[in-house]
């Protein structure tokens, strides 16, 4: 079956990251999170002639996305790769600077309703969860390897749970046992720390942390913003959709202060120096109707930043 866009993935703040990019006719574009193609069919169809669009998946399932739409139009290129390659690809292709660039932040919709890939608690798969299946750890290298207060870390920091401590120890007396190597076991290893008038929301948090770190997610987030900022040609846009709190504060800062600390740097007179300027104040959200058409988009921030 050949995904579209709306089996594979619904964007989310369609319009308005678009609208943010202020797109040039002729300018050059980067869509770091191609996934179902949304986020780029929309940004191709306001290019002219001249204007190039380059859009980056590491997921081999996204390219069966492509189709004639834009595997036949000479203004896209597809770059099967992570987005935190995005300097080194841009150096293959020639490109000096770009106009834009897009990131559509988090886990698609198709790789929570894969029942194969483990990236749901719904579905008892092989504990994998990785974007990129050609390589890398699974879920499971990371559950059966990970010390305990390694585990207890990126519970902590990547999935906001108090219980951290205690969903790691519960880990390490499970896998003592038996390997864990499938979702189900995984839920069951945690099962008495798990609280049942939170259980989605707390499983929800688990399962995000070990999927950022299988996928080194926030290493790859701060090499692709940096190189972005970089490449960006004066007045170019950044316009990044985030999901959850420690993403989300990566991009402000680096869309605030052009610096992962988010630390203002002034010259000798005392102006502000960073390289980007925010094109509000104000954090963009998707309306009451988004939000209940697409349920992923209820925790999605938009931010929009301009080089200077």
């Amino acid at each position: 079956m050949v995904n579209t866009i709306e089996t594979y993935h619904v964007p989310v703040l369609l319009k308005e990251s678009v609208d943010g990019l202020d797109i040039q006719a002729d300018g050059t574009y980067v869509d770091v999170t191609f996934g179902g193609g949304g986020h780029s069919r929309e940004i191709l169809g306001r290019l002219g002639e001249k204007g190039h669009l380059y859009s980056f998946d590491q997921d081999a399932d996204s390219e069966a996305n492509i189709g004639e739409t834009f595997r036949d139009d000479p203004r896209f290129t597809f770059v099967r790769s992570n987005f935190r390659y995005l300097a080194n690809w841009m150096r293959y292709y020639g490109v000096e600077q770009l106009d834009g660039v897009l990131a559509d932040l988090g886990v698609s919709s198709h790789h929570l309703d894969d029942e194969q890939r483990g990236f749901s608690f719904r579905f008892d798969a092989p504990l994998d969860m990785r974007m990129n299946k050609r390589a890398g750890m699974t879920a499971a290298d990371i559950v059966n390897n990970y010390d305990e207060e390694q585990l207890s870390t990126l519970f902590h920091l990547y999935g906001d749970m108090r219980n951290a401590r205690r969903v790691a120890k519960a880990i390490v007396k499970a896998r003592d046992a038996s390997p864990i190597l499938t979702t189900t076991q995984f839920i069951e290893s945690i099962d008495g720390e798990i609280g049942r008038e939170r259980e989605k929301k707390e499983l929800a948090k688990v399962f995000q942390a070990l999927r950022i770190e299988v996928n080194q997610e926030m290493e790859a987030l701060r090499e692709m913003l940096t190189a972005a900022i970089r490449l960006l040609r004066p007045g170019g846009r950044l316009s990044v959709i985030t999901y959850h709190s420690v993403e989300d504060r990566i991009v402000k800062n680096m869309l605030r202060a052009g610096n992962l600390e988010g630390k203002m740097e002034q010259d000798f007179f005392g102006r502000v120096t960073s390289p980007m300027v925010p094109l509000s104040n104000k954090v963009i959200v998707p309306d009451e109707e988004e939000q209940e058409n697409n349920p992923r988009s209820r925790s999605a921030k938009l931010r929009i930043s301009i080089k200077q």
